[in-house]
């Protein structure tokens, strides 16, 4: 997967001639933080394009993952988890990217978690999947695996009332537990349509911002408290070089001197940590060998800052 292959492009795809009955359209997820959407996405997708972790909101922008067959062309836009009070400009960025997806998507797939009983956030979105007037909204009840078999009936029907009359599915995004069978509903809820992408690109955004995520995703994993919600992380350099490696260098901002030091570790340790596992993540995307450099800069509540969160990716651009 080169960094041309992630190029955005968007528009019906001209050059391809769709066969009769041929299925085509987007496929919102939605749900509040930490439910599953980006492990039901990279399911989806069947291999690693969105970064993973047990802390919510690890998804602050939407990202598109295109499947594509002879039949049909699904494309799922992945989105922040919603949440009803927003701390920052960074989370009332990420609520508005996530709703902005619903009025557009021809399906709305609701993913819900399944160990948990409905909360106020859940509320609420059932409230504006309601007022849905060209959208068709599914229920997907996920983290099966995780529940014990005598809680699952009174959980689902606490989600499923919620939204009355719409169609819902068990699974277990982690495992693979019912993924097959819900893509295939969702195919078949599409409109017949044309291609919009061609058929070897897998997502809109460039290899360069997924190693960005990739990077982040280790930062949410190894690092403890608050200090990984405060990173962000911008890849400055990305370019293959003669004898075929990738050389990727990276900044990771962070908001406080103190969490600069931790970030780096006693004599580098941390930043070294986090530096091979998310090299190793960029490998298994680009099937290359990956030369990563990591820098640690601080920007005091970035988080707050508008032109910073432009220039980081989160905010609409000038």
């Amino acid at each position: 997967m080169s960094d041309e292959d992630a190029a955005p492009r968007g528009e019906e795809n001209a050059g391809y001639e769709t066969p009769t009955g041929h299925r085509s359209g987007f496929v919102a997820l939605v749900g509040r933080p930490n439910v599953g959407k980006s492990t039901l996405m990279n399911a989806f997708m069947r291999q690693k394009i969105a970064a993973v972790s047990h802390r919510p909101q690890t998804t602050r922008t939407r990202q598109l993952g295109i499947i594509t067959e002879p039949e049909y062309q699904i494309v799922f836009v992945d989105t922040p988890g919603i949440i009803t009070q927003p701390r920052h400009e960074l989370d009332t960025y990420m609520v508005q990217a996530a709703l902005e997806t619903l009025d557009d998507a021809d399906v709305v797939l609701w993913l819900l978690d399944l160990t948990e009983m409905p909360g106020e956030n859940d509320r609420l979105i059932a409230e504006r999947l309601a007022g849905l007037k060209s959208s068709k909204v599914l229920l997907g009840l996920n983290k099966t695996d995780a529940v014990a078999a005598a809680d699952v009936l009174a959980r689902t029907e606490a989600y499923t009332a919620l939204l009355p009359g719409a169609e819902w599915h068990h699974l277990a995004a982690a495992t693979g537990e019912g993924v097959a069978e819900l893509l295939a509903r969702l195919v078949a809820t599409l409109p017949e349509g044309p291609r919009y992408y061609p058929e070897e690109q897998i997502t809109d955004i460039f290899v360069r911002n997924i190693a960005a995520e990739l990077i982040r995703e280790q930062l949410m994993l190894q690092l403890r408290d608050e200090i990984p919600y405060g990173t962000a992380v911008q890849v400055r350099d990305y370019k293959e070089r003669d004898n075929g490696t990738i050389y990727v260098s990276a900044d990771i901002f962070v908001e406080r001197d103190s969490h600069k030091s931790i970030i780096i570790g006693a004599g580098g340790a941390q930043l070294k940590q986090l530096g091979a596992a998310a090299r190793e993540q960029i490998e298994q995307l680009v099937d290359s060998k990956v030369f990563l450099e990591l820098w640690v800069k601080v920007e005091p509540n970035w988080r707050r800052d508008p032109q910073l969160l432009r220039q980081f990716g989160y905010g609409p651009k000038e």
